[in-house]
């Protein structure tokens, strides 16, 4: 099985229209690109409903959509039979997981992709960055210690590119069998994604998915897809990064349980 768990639902110009009309160029796609079944994950600071979560410029300037047409467009379609899950990009922000839950709880997630993409007011995929700002060690341990925070957070299912701190600057050796032991009980994601950004490279990296491959840490396949377009775009290198790793199974969610299947 082939899945695309990571895109968000826009107009081709990238605009937000979370309309079941929208979610039928995403299908189609998929179906040309053999991919069996994808799942929406709308940045989740987009939606009115969490303007008490944020803090920064950043996400405030965003969070002015009403949340119900999103889960009601995707919902719909699949209950048309569709081969779509409802799910949501959170990004994570320490301390503030009680709220985060409350927020999330009304609606029928089928899965909660965490990410994190600022910290402390830096961008870890943006400028101004936390590398440029401390240093890539020191930007690496602040990131991977608030990576272990949100998988024992309980708030997530899978981890969006959970290496994206390689974003900026260069890559450096880092314990990854102890990360891997701290994301016990919850998926990473295998991204093709790093491929369309300037470092070119998939995520996450190899010691770091052979790391949680000897943990069983399940995984998930992603495109991170903003456009029908790029749904399932360089996902077979996703797939081969996988199976390079010793991954047989990928991870389905549906209502927040998970299962296992056969991958490719």
């Amino acid at each position: 099985m082939i899945v695309d768990y990571h895109m968000h639902l826009r107009a081709p110009d990238e605009s937000i229209e979370h309309t079941v009309e929208a979610v039928e160029p995403y299908v189609e796609r998929a179906a040309e690109r053999g991919i069996d079944e994808i799942g929406f994950t709308e940045h989740v600071y987009y939606f009115e409903q969490t303007r008490h979560l944020w803090s920064m410029p950043y996400h405030l300037e965003r969070c002015v959509y009403d949340i119900e047409p999103y889960v009601t467009a995707v919902v719909e379609a699949k209950r048309r039979g569709s081969p779509v899950k409802l799910g949501i990009e959170v990004d994570y922000e320490p301390a503030r997981e009680e709220e985060t839950a409350e927020a999330l709880a009304p609606y029928p997630w089928d899965y909660v992709l965490g990410s994190i993409h600022f910290l402390d007011g830096l961008g870890i995929d943006a400028e101004p960055s936390l590398v440029g700002s401390i240093g890539v060690e020191g930007a690496w341990e602040r990131y991977y210690d608030s990576l272990t925070g949100a998988a024992r957070s309980g708030l997530f299912d899978s981890l969006a590119h959970p290496d994206l701190v390689k974003f900026h600057g260069p890559e450096i050796d880092w314990d990854w069998d102890a990360l891997a032991d701290s994301l016990d009980g919850v998926a990473i994601e295998v991204s093709s994604a790093g491929l369309h950004k300037p470092h070119g490279r998939l995520y996450p990296s190899p010691a770091f998915l052979e790391a949680a491959r000897a943990r069983n840490l399940p995984i998930t396949l992603a495109s991170d897809a903003h456009v029908a377009d790029n749904v399932g775009r360089d996902l077979d290198r996703a797939v081969d990064h996988a199976r390079d790793a010793g991954y047989d199974t990928v991870t389905v969610f549906d209502r927040r349980e998970s299962r296992q299947e056969p991958l490719g």
